[in-house]
């Protein structure tokens, strides 16, 4: 504790650092991430968390928490959950801790910024940790995609219809993509051959065991949907990647989205999944007087806006507008990246228009082959992206995604565990 004071101070009086050096510097005021697991990713409608509700989910992953920080609960101050579809994700927040055994205390609440809630919850405990209203809170993820709940029911007040851009925030996130694949004349083959490679890179990652130190085990119900039959299972590994997928099995899946084009399809889109993740976080020195393993340290988010026709290409301007702030290139600086692959659509003109070395990108492979739970992803990408720098020995994480109304989020981290 006293070295760390004392290296702070040293900081302090020498030339202020840029860049790479400033991210890597260690201060006890750092917010840092001592622990980030997840649930393994399930189909919705027909996979291993079909019949869990989403409160049951985010309480068995909370237990999680407990047992493998083993933390005392009386000292998270504050825990936030990013949920986009579920109304009453506010109340399960708060139930769900206290019944996993957080404290009176110990407060909740929820987020929803679409498809960037998981990182929308971490940048909210960060941001309170910061400022110095907390010391130590835990991000949630979570999304039970097999409830629904993600279509507006009736359109907008004639008054706002009249903006058309505003009008634009009612599109289907299908039609949003065929709309980039022919403005940015992103070919099907392209996005097949993207997809291809995505279910062949989780393939890989599943069969050698790379996804084994994020992901924790979860025991739950399932329901045969025909004899009506409960029994338990445990789920252990993401149910997503489909061994054997190739181009040419891809390039045989019909259109998903007719009504608005051709290229889309559900091979080459992402899956329709459950599942949570969570984060917890701190002060550095908080973690050390805690003893509190350091798996990282969170530098920062930001968001950046886009037609929401195209909302695709939004990761195009967050990621740049987050790197400059910190000073940093994307090719040079960053070394494992994150994007939440919501059509290959996006994914492929993300990758052109940034010039992003493929190599560093979605390396477990990404949504299309292991799902996106829309308030989960955020979180979840954390947790991945994490596991894939101890593993590579790398240090900076980069996560991105779309978010539909036209937005765009990003999130800058440095791995501690080399």
């Amino acid at each position: 504790m006293a070295t760390e004071r004392l290296n702070s101070i040293l900081n302090q009086l020498t030339p202020s650092k840029n860049g790479l050096a400033a991210i890597t510097q260690k201060n006890p005021d750092d917010v840092v991430i001592t622990l980030a697991i997840r649930t393994p990713l399930a189909r919705a409608g027909r996979g291993g968390l079909k019949d869990t509700p989403l409160e049951f989910m985010v309480y068995m992953l909370l237990k999680k928490v407990l047992e493998k920080s083993n933390i005392d609960p009386q000292m998270v101050e504050d825990i936030c959950i990013g949920n986009v579809n579920d109304p009453k994700a506010a109340w399960i927040a708060r139930a769900a801790s206290l019944a996993a055994g957080f404290p009176v205390t110990t407060a909740a609440s929820s987020v929803n910024r679409f498809c960037s809630s998981g990182l929308k919850a971490v940048q909210d405990i960060a941001n309170q940790i910061n400022m110095g209203s907390i010391e130590c809170g835990l991000a949630v993820g979570a999304e039970s995609m097999s409830a629904g709940g993600d279509r507006i029911e009736k359109s907008f007040h004639p008054e706002i219809l009249k903006n058309s851009d505003a009008a634009d925030c009612l599109q289907p996130m299908g039609q949003t993509s065929e709309n980039l694949g022919k403005d940015f004349n992103i070919s099907r083959e392209a996005q097949d051959r993207y997809a291809a490679e995505c279910h062949q890179r989780a393939e890989r990652a599943q069969k050698a065991g790379w996804f084994d130190d994020e992901i924790v085990p979860i025991t739950t119900k399932v329901k045969d949907p025909k004899s009506g039959e409960e029994k338990e299972v445990t789920l252990t590994k993401d149910e997503g990647p489909r061994y054997g997928t190739t181009f040419e099995s891809l390039s045989k899946v019909r259109p998903a989205f007719p009504a608005y084009g051709d290229r889309s399809t559900g091979g080459n889109s992402s899956q329709v999944t459950d599942g949570a993740a969570a984060i917890l976080l701190m002060k550095r020195s908080k973690a050390i007087e805690m003893n509190q393993p350091i798996l990282g340290k969170f530098c920062g988010a930001t968001v950046a806006g886009v037609a929401p026709r195209i909302m695709g290409i939004a990761p195009s301007l967050a990621i740049p507008k987050l790197l400059s702030k910190f000073q940093l290139d994307l090719n040079k600086d960053i070394d494992v990246i994150e994007l939440n692959e919501a059509f290959a659509s996006m994914a492929v003109y993300c990758l052109n228009v940034l010039q992003i070395d493929h190599a560093k990108m979605n390396t477990r492979g990404g949504a299309i082959a292991l799902g996106h739970p829309l308030g989960c992803t955020g979180a979840r990408q954390i947790v991945t992206g994490l596991s894939e720098c101890r593993r590579q020995k790398k240090r900076v994480l980069l996560t991105s995604m779309c978010i539909g109304t036209g937005q765009g989020m990003a999130g800058l981290f440095v791995n501690e565990q080399l």
